[in-house]
This record gives C-alpha cells, sequence and structure tokens, in this order.
C-alpha cells in the first residue's frame, strides 16, 4: 500500500524536494499546534521530539510532516487511514527525513552557506500559486494560502530557509554527475548475463500445522500482527432524493402574468427572416469581382472558388442581426435585400471581400398572444418550479444549520429516506461488490469530512433534482476485532508456521549443500516430500523485460557462482533454495552493439550516481553532528494522531 510513498522518501534527494515547504503549503491539512496543547506537558523537553546540532524539531513541525505525508499517501490511496499509515512505518519514514533534512541544513551553516531573507523572498514571489490575475506576486494570495492551511508567515519562511540549505548542500552534488566507462561496462555485462542453476520450492503448505490453533496461540498471533488486519474508515450514507414534485401544487400562472411576459419579450414574437446563403470570402475587391464575373459567365460558384485554391462556406437559417456581427452590417445587409437565388456583392466585411448566393428565404410570421400563451406559460411554471425549489433548497440549508434533523426534512417533503451499505472514502462498497448508487457519486468524498448526523443538501442535476444526506454511521479505521476474523487469523496463523518451517528446512538444505552435498540428496535428507529442484536458464535482460522478477529470480543474479542460498518469496507463499551453478557474460566491447549498450549504462547510471553521492553526503552529515532524539516526545506525537491518548 505504501510502497510507492515509501519508496518516494527513501530517496536522498527526495529529502529536499518532497518536504520543500512550498510543497507543504500546496498539501497540507493543517493540524492543531501539539506543542501548546498540554498534551507533552509531563515529558522531559516534550516540545521536541529531536535536536540536530543546534536545531531543535518540535513536536508540531513532526506532527504536521506527518500530516503532509499521508495526505499525499492517501492521495494515492483514497482508503488509506492514518492509523494504517503510521502502522506499515510512514511515521518512522518521515521521522527519518525531517531529521535528515535539519541534518543538512545544520551542515551548510557549518560550511557558511545561509538562506537570507531576499533568498526566501524570492522563492515565494516565484511561486505560481502565490500571483494575482495581473501574473505578478499578490501578497494577499500568499497570506491567504497561509491561512487557509491554519500557517504563519515565520513559520513558512523558517520552512523554506531550512530547504534552500538543504538544496544548496545537495543540488551541486549531483549535478551532471556522469559514471565512469569502465563501472559502466561491468554493469552492461551484467544486463546481458546468462546464469545456469537449480531452484527449490518449499510452500509453506508443506510444512503447515494440520490442526487449529488454541485460543492463545490465536491470540498471540492476533496481537502481533494487528496492523495486517486494520480496516480503513467506513461510512454508512443515509439519502434521499427530490425533485419539484416534492413541492406540491403551485400557484397557477396567470392570464396576466403571460401578457406581460409577451409584452416583455415583443421582440422574439414579432415577424422575422432567417436565410441561408453559400459564402465566398477573397482578399480584394478585384479578386470578388473576378468570381463574380465567372459566376455570370455561367461558372458555380463553388467551381469558381475551387479554381482559385479556395472553398465555399454554409450559412444556415441565420437572422440579419446575428448575420452581422460575424460579417458586417453592410454584408448583412445586402444579403437580406437580395431575393432567393441572388448573387450578392463584391460587399466588404470583416474577413475581406464577400460574395454570397443566397440560398434560403424563410419568412416567420408575426405570433399574437394567443398564439405564443401555450409556450409562454410553460416557460413561467418552469421558471416558477425552479424559484421554489432554489428558495426550498435555501431555505433547507439554514435549517439544517441550525439543527434541523434529515428526518425532520424527509417528513417535510414526504420523501423516503435510504441508506447506503459502509462506503469506502473512494466511493467502493467495503467488503462487497459494487457502487452505491450514482447520484451519491459527487458527495461521497465531502460525506467523509462530516461529523454523524450533520445533514446536507446537494444538487444532482441543478435546479432540477436534489438531495438531502448525513452520515448516519462512522466506523473508525482500527484492527477488526479478533472474533470476526478468527477463520482468516487461522488460516493466517497456518501459514506463517509454514512460512517458518519451510525457512528452517531451507537453512538446513543449504547448510549440507555448503557442505558438500549436492542439492538432490540435501533434499532428500528432509522428511517433508518435497518436489525436485527446477533447472534454471536465464537471462537477466530477457528476464527484466518478461515482467517476472521475483525475490528468488533477484536472488538468482545477486549470488556469487557456485553458491546455494535462500529466500521467502511472499506472494507464493514459499521458501525457495537457489543454486547457482555458472555465469555466462559476454564480452560487450568487441561488438558495435556492445559498445552502444556501453554508452547507454553510462547515461542510465550517471542519474543513479548522483543520487548515491547525495545519500553518502547526508550519512556523512548526520554523522558529523550530535543528533539527540527524545523518545518520550516521539512517542507523545505517535499517540497523539493515532488517538491512543484520547
Amino acid at each position: 500500500m505504501l510502497q510507492l510513498f515509501r519508496g518516494f522518501f527513501k530517496s536522498k534527494i527526495g529529502i529536499v524536494v518532497t518536504l520543500a515547504f512550498l510543497g507543504l503549503i500546496a498539501v497540507a491539512f493543517a493540524s492543531s499546534d501539539v506543542a501548546n496543547t498540554g498534551m507533552f506537558g509531563g515529558v522531559a523537553g516534550g516540545d521536541r521530539v529531536a535536536v540536530v546540532g543546534d536545531r531543535t524539531i518540535s513536536t508540531s513541525d513532526l506532527q504536521q510532516n506527518v500530516n503532509n505525508a499521508f495526505q499525499q499517501a492517501r492521495a494515492q490511496n483514497p482508503t488509506l487511514s492514518l492509523e494504517a499509515f503510521i502502522a506499515q512505518g510512514g511515521f518512522d519514514d518521515v521521522l527519518n527525513q525531517v531529521i535528515s533534512r535539519n541534518a543538512l541544513a545544520e551542515f551548510a551553516e557549518v560550511l557558511g552557506l545561509r538562506a537570507g531573507q531576499r533568498l526566501v523572498d524570492s522563492e515565494i514571489t516565484n511561486e505560481p500559486a502565490f500571483r494575482g490575475v495581473d501574473g505578478e506576486f499578490d501578497p494577499e494570495a500568499f497570506r491567504a494560502a497561509i491561512r487557509a492551511q491554519s500557517l504563519t508567515e515565520s513559520a513558512v519562511r523558517d520552512d523554506l530557509a531550512l530547504s534552500l540549505l538543504a538544496r544548496q548542500t545537495v543540488v551541486p552534488l549531483s549535478y551532471q554527475t556522469r559514471m565512469p566507462r569502465s563501472f559502466a561496462r561491468t554493469y552492461a555485462q551484467l544486463l546481458n548475463e546468462t546464469r545456469v542453476g537449480d531452484a527449490l520450492r518449499l510452500p509453506a503448505s508443506a510444512f503447515a500445522p494440520e490442526g487449529d490453533p488454541t485460543d492463545a496461540q490465536l491470540q498471540a498471533f492476533y496481537e502481533e500482527n494487528e496492523a495486517r488486519y486494520i480496516r480503513p474508515e467506513r461510512r454508512i450514507i443515509r439519502y434521499a432524493a427530490f425533485d419539484a414534485s416534492a413541492l406540491g401544487a403551485l400557484p397557477p400562472v396567470t392570464q396576466a402574468q403571460i401578457a406581460a411576459r409577451y409584452q416583455a419579450d415583443a421582440v422574439l414574437y414579432q415577424a422575422s427572416e432567417e436565410r441561408s446563403f453559400t459564402q465566398l470570402v477573397v482578399p480584394t475587391q478585384a479578386a470578388a469581382q473576378a468570381v463574380i464575373d465567372e459566376v455570370d459567365g455561367g461558372v458555380s460558384l463553388q467551381a469558381s472558388a475551387q479554381s482559385k485554391g479556395l472553398s465555399t462556406t454554409t450559412v444556415s437559417e441565420v437572422e440579419q442581426s446575428d448575420f452581422a456581427t460575424t460579417t458586417s452590417a453592410a454584408v448583412a445587409e445586402a444579403a437580406f435585400d437580395a431575393d432567393e437565388g441572388d448573387l450578392v456583392g463584391p460587399v466588404r466585411g470583416t474577413l475581406g471581400w464577400y460574395v454570397l448566393r443566397v440560398t434560403d428565404v424563410n419568412v416567420i410570421a408575426a405570433r399574437t398572444l394567443a398564439d405564443a400563451s401555450d409556450e409562454i406559460r410553460e416557460q413561467l411554471e418552469a421558471e416558477r418550479r425552479r424559484e421554489a425549489l432554489n428558495e426550498l433548497t435555501e431555505r433547507f440549508e439554514d435549517e439544517f444549520a441550525r439543527g434541523k434533523s434529515l428526518e425532520e426534512a424527509a417528513e417535510e417533503l414526504d420523501i423516503e429516506i435510504q441508506s447506503t451499505p459502509q462506503l469506502l472514502a473512494n466511493g467502493q462498497v467495503y467488503g462487497e461488490p459494487g457502487q452505491p448508487p450514482e447520484e451519491l457519486a459527487r458527495v461521497v468524498s465531502f460525506a467523509f469530512d462530516l461529523g454523524e448526523n450533520e445533514p446536507q443538501i446537494a444538487a444532482i442535476v441543478p435546479d432540477t433534482a436534489y438531495m438531502i444526506f448525513d452520515v448516519g454511521e462512522i466506523f473508525n479505521s482500527a484492527a477488526a476485532p479478533l472474533s470476526e476474523i478468527r477463520d482468516q487469523l487461522a488460516l493466517q496463523w497456518r501459514r506463517d508456521r509454514g512460512m517458518a518451517a519451510a525457512s528452517e528446512a531451507a537453512a538446513r538444505i543449504v547448510e549440507r549443500v555448503e557442505g558438500g552435498m549436492s542439492l538432490a540428496n540435501a533434499i532428500a535428507a528432509e522428511d517433508v516430500d518435497l518436489p525436485s529442484p527446477e533447472t534454471l536458464t536465464l537471462n537477466r535482460q530477457e528476464l527484466a523485460q518478461s515482467g517476472q522478477v521475483n525475490r528468488a529470480t533477484i536472488l538468482f543474479f545477486s549470488m556469487a557462482e557456485g553458491t546455494a542460498k535462500r529466500v521467502a518469496v511472499e506472494e507464493t507463499g514459499s521458501w525457495y533454495v537457489v543454486q547457482l551453478n555458472e555465469i555466462q557474460a559476454p564480452d560487450l566491447s568487441e561488438t558495435e552493439e556492445g559498445l552502444a549498450q556501453i554508452e547507454n549504462t553510462v547515461t542510465q547510471l550517471s542519474g543513479q550516481l548522483g543520487e548515491e553521492y547525495v545519500a553518502q553526503f547526508v550519512a556523512g552529515a548526520e554523522a558529523s553532528l550530535e543528533i539527540e532524539r527524545n523518545d518520550d516526545g516521539i512517542d507523545a506525537v505517535r499517540n497523539q494522531l493515532t488517538g491512543a491518548t484520547r
């Protein structure tokens, strides 16, 4: 679940990039100031989690960074809970990164580097999120952004300075690094090598105990592996949809209202005319006249245009006023003065000189009040329904804010409240196939920000259909009770015991092979009936392209020739014993293709070399400084985030 996040943070360059405070501003979900809650008053030095040289990392700094990292991880996995994020190591990863970043900044100052106010100002003013409509830096936009995240300007500036110091140290290290060609040749040969050996699979099922675990064994296993069984937060949403039919009878539209609307929109009911044209635009009056002369001589307008590399366009059913906006008043007047079938032009317009053929004239007769009454009545009734719905929804919003319940609103509307199954934050039904009703899709995310029994109203189709809803029940993220997952735990217990026993058997087999016994005889010495080993002949490049890479194949390409090793592959529920008999590595420097592969490897590995430089530099910076961790403060932040202190 957290592999993408954790891989990202384990990159040392990610220390500077992912924890830069401008990124924090963009994604932060500010939390309460831990240092000021009194939550840690009983802990010596309880307002800090670590001291790095002369720098103090406060409890509130750590809590803020964990919250930010959690929100980034949750963007990838909306169902991820804070409890699961912490249980899977996210808290410890963030703590280590914060310490590393402070160590880099402290070491930078030892080196004489500085991040002054002007440099910080430059970072802030160059951030696009803080620019106004004119494209320039807007101080109010900056202040509004940090206020929205419950941050202070001084905190933003301090953290920016910290990030700038860290960047000044590591960016030069990784800039334009280049892997030596002699190293690259070795790596390129590795990519093309073929390895021959044997692999033995030891499935957990062959070693798993057959009976059920005792209550004590199951309880102990549950407590040791509780993080495996953390359920995401789920919510039941209660909702009821309604439309204009819930309004009841509305006052009828009167004849006087129809007459008033007819008078107000009189221009719509006057006699009018729509025309259609074939149109050609040319750049000069002479060119337009030449086209007209050809058409008068018997050539069609389209053929005349094509002979000059031009094309005509069709204008359909347009009124004079609308036509004038796209051409010009002069062109529209000439076009509507002509008779059907006439050729019009040349006339100067917005795009050049116009030549037109009037292809159709449609005269629309004037409509009397009696003619238009039914149409106007429908319009007024639709408007009245929309207005009534809008007034109703606005009233409900106010009444919900003052404490009106969902039940009271549903009773007033005479509609039935429905309830969803338990839903996840991504809208999926928990533990079951299927999705909630489509009309709920737009409110599920919002519903996960509400408390229980806080009714809201939302549009399904604006001005037409609405929905009232609330959160009926919240199931917080927590480990599933043992009683509910007893069968699952028993299966997992057997599997884990089987994996443990398979591990011991694999260790015994490896020990025998290292003592000079053949792999077949080493297997035969086991009491369990095991499958015969599989002969392997694998090319590293072909294996990578096939995508069939696991821990066993990774080990096979990491070990020395003539050795045997064991490895667990959890996804297959097995341990493997792998024996490498022969390595076949081509000499790439002898061929043109091989030389090209070496150069390509230089390019690919140069970036990774820069990351390695940074990793070693960060480790050296940390080793050169006195770093003290306050375990009490760290535990207090962890407990505050997980709710263990509440």
